[in-house]
């Protein structure tokens, strides 16, 4: 058996062959190896040895000091918890499932399911919902927004200001208040911000999606291309009804 230990003192190549020769002379020592720079002595063992009885062969030259060697800790390796699919996205898919029950619940009692307020009402939970998100943590929303939005990107202040848009566009949803002019902007919106998650995804950028603010660690992925390009497509549908 081999054992390291600590041996200070020694100053020079005549420091480092007297060390290895008193710990040589000890009874069942087969081999020493002596690291000065490092100061260490490596013991090999044919039988333990206490280290008082090391320590007490270099008695008679007090500046050598042996002690045992303390293993430096290593700092604790946390390997990232893997997860499936619907555990990382589990958080969003709840939100979709709860606002789409809601509105086909609300839209049925309106008017025996009527597909344009379901969509409507699905339009404006969607806003609300998601807006409460990003307010819980404005500060954090708008870091992780200018990671990748095209807008936020040069203009920080955009990530503050974007929640309040969609509040807004929520409201304006639920009172169906200037329809064209609501889905014209939610359009415009949706399409600028999509372009930002499009370019992270293609280029495979691990950044933190900000669609439900700063509350989940929601990867950047294409289910936040759909996400998008649901409120897209709904709002190009309600428009073409319209015009």
């Amino acid at each position: 058996m081999t054992h390291t230990y600590n041996v200070s003192g020694m100053t020079c190549a005549s420091c480092e062959k007297k060390v290895k020769n008193l710990l040589s002379s000890v009874a069942n020592v087969g081999n020493v190896t002596i690291d000065r720079s490092a100061g260490t002595a490596a013991i090999q063992m044919n039988s333990h040895i206490t280290t008082e009885t090391l320590q007490s062969a270099l008695k008679e030259y007090p500046k050598y000091i042996l002690s045992e060697a303390v293993p430096v800790p290593k700092p604790p390796v946390y390997e990232e918890e893997k997860k499936s699919w619907f555990a990382t996205y589990r958080p969003l898919l709840l939100v979709f499932g709860y606002i789409t029950v809601i509105s086909v619940l609300i839209g049925n009692a309106i008017d025996s399911w009527n597909p344009w307020e379901t969509m409507r009402i699905f339009m404006a939970g969607f806003f609300l919902v998601f807006s409460f998100f990003k307010l819980l943590d404005l500060n954090g929303f708008a870091d992780s927004y200018s990671m990748y939005d095209i807008v936020a990107k040069k203009a920080k202040a955009w990530g503050y200001f974007y929640p309040f848009v969609e509040l807004a566009l929520g409201i304006a949803f639920v009172l169906d208040v200037a329809p064209i002019t609501t889905n014209m902007i939610t359009l415009v919106v949706m399409s600028v911000s999509i372009i930002g998650v499009l370019q992270s995804v293609l280029n495979k950028r691990k950044i933190r999606c900000a669609c439900l603010g700063a509350v989940f660690n929601l990867p950047m992925s294409t289910v936040t291309i759909i996400e998008d390009a649901i409120m897209i497509i709904m709002s190009i549908v309600m428009l073409y009804k319209m015009l």
